[in-house]
């Protein structure tokens, strides 16, 4: 029997659009047919990709909202017709038989109809913003400020897109490079176009761990002792234990404790110790106990979108996360030794998520200073810190500041 190709891409998507599931957890948690997986995360990160302008055809063509689950079918169905070039009455019939099997043959005329009928040609765009909101399938609000902070280069930042999975090798790293991969700027560390897990993985010889987490470990100072205070799943944390001679490990929630567990663990550092606990609450054991603090704190995440697509679904939640992000840092400035380092870091492009929040804090707490620091990854420097660009750094975009308690 031929399977249907909308089929598994329809079960992972709504989980993403129905329960808020990360597209990378509702893959893992998804049952695919292996042979057609590569098809199946293809089509569910390109509709993640282009929803917002996949959105704007159905509501052009469908002036009603149909519900979910017809949107999700028709979100597929025009990704495989616009993108991946497939033929429209393939695509329509599998969409027909679809929601025949999903119990929903009230709606296979309509989108039968609706599919028939699509023509790309008379979709015309908005102006302005919300004309690049559409194009680039970005929330409004994300739009304007990236457009504000960075000008003329908003629409090479909008349109970047990932490089290839970034592995970063702990040894015998001679035995892949013989694929097509990229060097980056760090040692050991390289970005596949494609690289499947194996052995090596489980061995601890390579782990898959992103550019910019690498980047931000890179200008960590070495030291004795180090809390990594938002540390899941553990990828900083372990890098950095091969600098620092002890790293405690801090998570909020127990599983993601488990994950750090489990990295280390395979990554066979036993310098590392994780913990629950919570970055915003005072722990008397931790003060002035270390000698660095990382602080890699809870972001919208919009420096991501070329590795997460899913990101774009989201909506300004900046104000709540601000509180957040002032909270933890006014709690481990506490943590750090007099002469000690607090790095700040996030995977954001707003302002409002990195200087300003470093700004407001030093001016509160003038027995912290700046930090000059510098990175060999491609980066625009700012009034507090540096801010790297997912069309310059392979396709991620973050933040990191450093301040030195004097």
């Amino acid at each position: 029997m031929i399977s249907n190709p909308i089929y598994d891409p329809y079960l992972i998507l709504t989980k993403v659009y129905s329960e808020g599931a990360h597209v990378k957890q509702a893959i893992a948690d998804t049952y695919i047919e292996e042979l057609y997986r590569s098809r199946t995360v293809r089509i569910v990160y390109g509709v993640l990709e282009n929803d917002g302008y996949l959105s704007y055809c159905i509501k052009h063509y469908a002036p009603k909202a149909p519900k979910l689950a017809v949107r999700t079918i028709l979100k597929i169905s025009l990704y495989m017709i616009l993108f991946m070039e497939k033929s429209r009455y393939m695509v329509t019939d599998n969409a027909v038989e679809l929601c025949k099997k999903l119990g929903k043959s009230g709606v296979s005329g309509f989108v039968n109809a609706f599919l028939r009928k699509f023509d790309r040609e008379e979709i015309l765009l908005p102006a302005g913003d919300e004309g690049l909101a559409v194009k680039y399938s970005f929330p409004l609000f994300a739009v304007k400020k990236i457009k504000e902070a960075y000008g003329d280069r908003a629409k090479s930042i909008l349109s970047a897109s990932s490089k290839g999975v970034t592995v970063r090798f702990e040894r015998n790293e001679e035995k892949y490079l013989d694929k097509e991969h990229l060097e980056t700027p760090f040692p050991h560390v390289y970005i596949f176009k494609n690289f499947v897990r194996e052995e090596g993985f489980f061995a601890g010889d390579y782990t898959f761990q992103s550019v910019g987490s690498v980047a931000i470990c890179d200008l960590v100072p070495s030291c004795e002792k180090l809390l990594d205070a938002c540390a899941a799943p553990g990828g900083k944390s372990v890098l950095l234990a091969k600098r620092c001679k002890k790293v405690i490990s801090t998570e909020l929630h127990e599983h993601r404790v488990c994950l750090i567990t489990q990295y280390k663990q395979r990554m066979g550092k036993e310098n590392v110790t994780e913990m629950q606990a919570d970055a915003t609450a005072e722990k008397s054991e931790f003060l002035e106990a270390f000698d660095g603090v990382l602080c890699d704190v809870p972001c919208s995440g919009f420096g991501t979108f070329a590795e997460n697509p899913d990101i774009k679904l989201k909506g300004d939640t900046l104000i709540e996360l601000n509180k957040t992000q002032i909270a933890i840092l006014e709690n481990c400035r506490k943590y750090v030794k007099r002469g000690g380092t607090l790095t700040y870091s996030t995977c954001s492009l707003f302002r409002e998520e990195n200087d300003d929040i470093v700004g407001q804090f030093l001016k509160k707490h003038t027995d912290f200073e700046r930090v000059e620091i510098d990175s060999p990854l491609d980066h625009l420097k700012t009034e507090y810190g540096l801010q790297f660009l997912p069309d310059t750094a392979y396709g991620a975009g973050f933040y990191v500041a450093q301040l030195r308690k004097k």
